[in-house]
């Protein structure tokens, strides 16, 4: 027998608690195909009956202290930012704070990815340890997504679905512009870096940001569940200044840059799929 796909309110209403509760449940996000796969064929519902259950639970939440929140991998429950003074301490070791070098080698990867190791030296003006590149590949915000058909193939770097789902971003669009952002402090606050970083590796002699490099892990196991708070982000070590740079000057250097050495991507999606292809996958290696 054909499945009609109107349903009655009866059948929306049962639909919604299944929806809810499984997002609840899982350990991850669920994107809306996951949510189909929940019922059998005969009483799934169609994607846009499924798309007006997911608005109404967002509604639903609206006024709570959790959120339904959809990011890039799909839908989740989240505490909201304003409570997050009050949830933090449930916590008690102390939140980490990522150095300056770090953030600024993040970003130019979020906003010019696909990037080359050297690119990012050559904008930063200073070379990127290993410790670094190595770092946000283990937090699992950075990719190898090809190689540079240039002498040497450096490796190009992106960031992922994980990088997105931390920092409670749906796509690469919903990130801020940079117009937006006059310094990495305020980067700090729009990305909200409130998790515990992977063990650091020892840096390689020779890393000229060996020192800024490192990243505060503080004590004791990592929080279960990201939520995006702005409000766990501690005080950084002292570091040497001279060796940073604020995003005016990022942003000028990356502008100057893609003027002399290839065209700016209207945005970083289709940068990624330019580049995708003429670029080749392949195993990571170190472009030094």
């Amino acid at each position: 027998m054909e499945k009609d796909n109107e349903v009655t309110p009866v059948e929306a209403d049962q639909i919604k608690r299944i929806v809810e509760a499984a997002i609840f449940a899982a350990d991850a996000p669920l994107d809306r195909d996951a949510l189909l796969m929940l019922f059998d064929e005969a009483d799934r519902p169609d994607k846009a009956v499924l798309g007006k259950l997911l608005e109404e639970l967002v509604e639903d939440y609206a006024e709570r202290g959790v959120e339904l929140r959809e990011v890039a991998s799909g839908f989740r429950f989240q505490a909201r930012k304003e409570v997050g003074p009050w949830v933090s301490r449930l916590w008690q070791e102390k939140a980490p704070r990522y150095s300056r070098a770090i953030l600024e080698t993040l970003a130019l990867m979020a906003y010019r990815q696909p990037i080359t190791r050297g690119e990012i030296e050559e904008i930063r003006g200073v070379a990127v340890s290993t410790h670094i590149i190595k770092t946000l590949l283990e937090r699992g915000w950075a990719r190898v997504v090809g190689h540079r058909d240039v002498p040497g193939r450096p490796a190009m770097y992106a960031t992922t679905r994980q990088f997105l789902d931390y920092f409670d971003l749906k796509s690469l669009e919903d990130l801020p512009s940079l117009a937006e952002i006059k310094d990495l402090d305020k980067l700090n606050q729009e990305l909200a870096l409130d998790d515990r970083p992977p063990e650091a590796a020892p840096a390689q002699d020779g890393d000229d940001e060996s020192a800024s490099g490192q990243e505060d892990t503080g004590e004791g196991s990592a929080p279960p569940v990201q939520t995006g708070f702005d409000g766990l982000v501690e005080e950084e070590p002292d570091i040497d200044e001279s060796d940073l740079m604020d995003m005016d000057k990022v942003d000028a250097l990356l502008a100057e840059f893609d003027s002399q050495y290839r065209k700016k991507p209207a945005s970083p999606k289709e940068a990624i799929e330019a580049d995708g292809e003429t670029s080749t996958a392949g195993a990571e290696k170190d472009d030094e």
